[in-house]
């Protein structure tokens, strides 16, 4: 016989009281009955009525929005930006509390992942709790960091380019995104007709005036002339493999750190705020302390921004491994490293090239793993190589804290650790931890 299907709870409201920030964006409540929800808009210790989003009778969980606020925290402001809200734009998270509390919410997901996945306090971690703004974004409550240098604009079925709704492929039309940084909106994407594309990502580089379009069209659609506010470059998506290639202009965007250029092709990554290539270089150099003549891996190198700075301050005599699974990601990373002799680039998973390297011994790491983290087979084999420091660069705390736990089996502590409000608004928060060998004196 065959199990009744259980009943949807979607659009069923529960009056709560709001607890911890958890780990994606919402809080957690729990109904009467004790159900667990998960509550966007929200801030804990607030009481709001929760209309649910997504889940059904029995569920371990449900997802829900706070559609009334019947008392709110000390640390809620209105949302600045007319798109945010319950069933709206789900490109931010935190629109609806003050910068300070936004950053103070991203400290408490760190420390409970570092608890809970790898049993560390706050001060077994090296770190002093707090997670700081990037240079520039300190700004009063009301006002929002215009930092976002790419935004991927959906497109809807009558050619108005917007952004998706929260965990859904709903396009919500907007006229203007306040985080997106000024390169990207004076492009002037929202005011066009784009028909017959599903998709327009608007790249503004911080290191140079390039900028750069890729579109996506629908199955059969053909591209159009591109007319925008400034020059940029046009590239597109191919239905066939999904590959990038160029329509018009230069297939790359020119980004400086650390007082170099690199060169970025379409589609290849680099850190969407305009101040965090040149934050994280600093906190990975300064936690390093690298030494003229040391031997250094770069894993997940991308289009080398560590492994340029390392080779600057290595010398002659250094040298640097990077590793890279993109192709055009290596490209690029070995047309901007060409000024150094002695660092060399290879293609590839980390997981399956370091191994085939025959390195037995390192001076230096430094690994800025997708975010699902190195994993424990990576991890063990780093802690391996006997490397006097290692620099972890992570935009996911949980995959942070879970290789931490790795590291720590393999004989490594975390000497210390800091936090980077690099994406404003959003849950989304970049961490830097330095390790060093547990023996070391203890």
């Amino acid at each position: 016989m065959q199990a009744e299907p259980k009943k949807s709870l979607v659009g069923e409201e529960y009056e709560v009281e709001i607890g911890p920030v958890a780990h994606g964006g919402h809080c957690i409540a729990r109904t009467d009955e004790g159900q667990v929800l998960f509550v966007r808009h929200a801030l804990p210790g607030e009481r709001v009525v929760a209309r649910v989003t997504e889940g059904e009778e029995g569920a371990r969980y449900l997802r829900a929005d706070a559609v009334t606020i019947l008392s709110a925290s000390k640390d809620r402001v209105e949302a600045p930006c007319p798109y945010a809200g319950p069933g709206r734009c789900g490109g931010c998270d935190w629109q609806h509390a003050k910068p300070g509390a936004q950053r103070r919410l991203k400290g408490e997901v760190i420390a409970e992942q570092l608890q809970r996945l790898a049993g560390l306090t706050p001060e077994e971690a090296g770190w002093d709790g707090t997670v700081m703004p990037a240079e520039g974004d300190k700004l009063p409550a009301g006002e929002v960091p215009a930092w976002r240098t790419r935004v991927q604009y959906a497109v809807d079925a009558d050619g108005n380019a917007g952004l998706r709704r929260h965990r859904s492929h709903e396009v919500e039309p907007i006229e203007h995104c306040m985080i997106a940084a000024p390169g990207v909106s004076e492009l002037g994407i929202e005011e066009r007709d784009w028909s017959g594309m599903a998709s327009v990502d608007a790249i503004a580089a911080t290191g140079s005036q390039d900028r750069m379009v890729i579109l996506e069209p629908r199955p059969g659609a053909r591209l159009p002339l591109v007319e925008l506010d400034k020059p940029v470059s046009v590239m597109r998506v191919e239905e066939h493999d999904g590959g990038i290639h160029r329509v018009h202009g230069r297939a790359f965007v020119r980004e400086r750190a650390d007082g170099r250029t690199y060169r970025v092709g379409s589609g290849g990554f680099w850190q969407v705020h305009p101040m965090a290539a040149d934050t994280l270089v600093k906190a990975v150099m300064q936690g390093l302390m690298p030494r003229k003549g040391e031997m250094a891996l770069d894993l997940y190198c991308g289009v080398g921004l560590f492994a340029g700075a390392l080779a600057d301050r290595l010398g002659d005599k250094g040298a640097v491994l990077g590793i890279e699974s993109g192709k055009r990601a290596v490209e690029d990373a070995r047309h901007n490293l060409t000024a150094f002799d002695r660092v060399r680039i290879e293609q590839g998973k980390v997981e399956s090239v370091l191994p085939r390297t025959g390195i037995t011994e390192v001076d230096l790491i430094v690994l800025d793993p997708p975010r699902a983290g190195a994993g424990k087979k990576t991890v063990e084999h780093l802690s391996s190589l006997g490397a006097r420091r290692i620099a972890y660069v992570a935009c996911d705390p949980a995959a942070l804290a879970r290789d931490l736990g790795y590291f720590r089996d393999g004989g490594y502590k975390v000497r210390t650790l800091r936090a980077f409000d690099l994406f404003p608004m959003t849950h989304h928060v970049e961490c830097v931890a330095i390790l060093e060998p547990a023996a070391k004196g203890s």
